[in-house]
C-alpha cells in the first residue's frame, strides 16, 4: 500500500503565492543565465549542477513531515533554475530551436498530467496525500518551468514581440485567467495549472527584460544585479510566510 502523507505540504494559493512564484521563476531565469552565460560554465554543465541541486532539495522536501515555507520555495527555485538551463541546453546546445523544444516539452508535460490524473484521479494540489502524487507534482513543476523558459524565449526572440511585448502578452493571459477564476465556472484546477505554466514564460520574459542590453530591448541591469534584487524579494517573502506559518502552528497547538 502506498504511503500517505500526514498532511498537505503544499503552499496555500494566495496572492503572496503568485508573487513569490513569479519572483522565483524570474530569479531562475537570471541565475541560470548567470552561471551558464555570464560565468561561462555552459548549458550542459550548468544543467547537471542545477538538476543535482533540484534532486537534493526534492529529497529534503519529500522527507519533511510538514509544510516548511523556506524548503518549499527552495525546491520551487531549484526547478526554475534547472528548467532554465535544461531548456537552453535543448534549444541552443542541441539546436532544437524554441518552437520544436516547446512542442517536445508540452508533450512531456501533458503525459505527466495524464499519468497523474489516471493514477491519482485528480490534479488538485489541495488533495496531495500520497508520495506518488507529491513526486508527480514536483516533476510537473520542473517540466512546466522548463517549458516556460522555451516559450518565453520563443516569444521574446522568435515571435517578434520582444521582451516587453512577450511580458505584456503573458501578463494579459494571466489577467484573463484571473477574471475567469472569479466570474466563470471553468475548473479551478485547470485554471491553476494553466496559470502556473504561464507564470514561467512571464518570469522568463521579465528576466530577459531586466538583464538584456538596451540594443536588444532590455533594461541592461545584468544577471548579477537582477539576481540579487530578485533573491532579496524572495527571501523577504520566505521570512514572512515562515513567520505566518509558525503563528498558525502555535495557534493550533494551543
Amino acid at each position: 500500500m502506498e504511503k500517505s502523507s500526514p498532511m498537505n505540504k503544499i503552499a496555500q494559493i494566495t496572492l503572496i503565492f503568485w508573487i513569490m512564484k513569479i519572483s522565483a521563476t524570474t530569479l531562475g531565469e537570471t541565475a541560470g543565465d548567470l552561471l551558464a552565460q555570464t560565468l561561462g560554465v555552459g548549458y550542459a554543465i550548468s544543467t547537471m549542477i542545477f538538476f543535482g541541486i533540484f534532486l537534493i532539495t526534492l529529497v529534503a522536501q519529500l522527507s519533511s513531515k510538514r509544510y516548511i515555507p523556506a524548503l518549499y520555495w527552495t525546491v520551487i527555485l531549484s526547478t526554475s533554475v534547472a528548467g532554465t538551463t535544461m531548456s537552453d541546453f535543448m534549444d541552443r546546445t542541441l539546436a532544437l530551436g524554441y518552437a520544436k523544444g516547446s512542442m517536445i516539452l508540452i508533450s512531456i508535460l501533458l503525459m505527466i498530467f495524464a499519468y497523474w490524473y489516471f493514477s491519482e484521479r485528480s490534479l488538485n494540489i489541495n488533495y496531495i496525500r500520497t508520495r506518488k502524487a507529491e513526486v508527480l507534482y514536483w516533476v510537473a513543476i520542473l517540466f512546466s518551468n522548463t517549458l516556460g523558459t522555451a516559450l518565453g524565449d520563443f516569444l521574446s526572440d522568435t515571435s517578434g514581440l520582444g521582451y516587453i511585448g512577450g511580458a505584456i502578452l503573458i501578463g494579459s493571459l494571466l489577467a484573463i485567467i484571473l477574471v475567469a477564476a472569479f466570474y466563470t465556472k471553468i475548473s479551478r484546477v485547470f485554471l491553476f495549472w494553466v496559470a502556473f505554466v504561464l507564470t514561467r514564460p512571464f518570469g522568463a520574459t521579465f528576466g530577459d527584460l531586466l538583464t538584456k542590453p538596451h540594443e536588444k530591448g532590455g533594461l541592461d541591469l545584468g544577471t548579477m544585479g537582477s539576481s540579487l534584487v530578485l533573491a532579496s524579494i524572495l527571501v523577504i517573502f520566505m521570512i514572512y510566510t515562515t513567520f505566518k506559518q509558525n503563528k498558525v502552528t502555535v495557534g493550533k497547538a494551543v
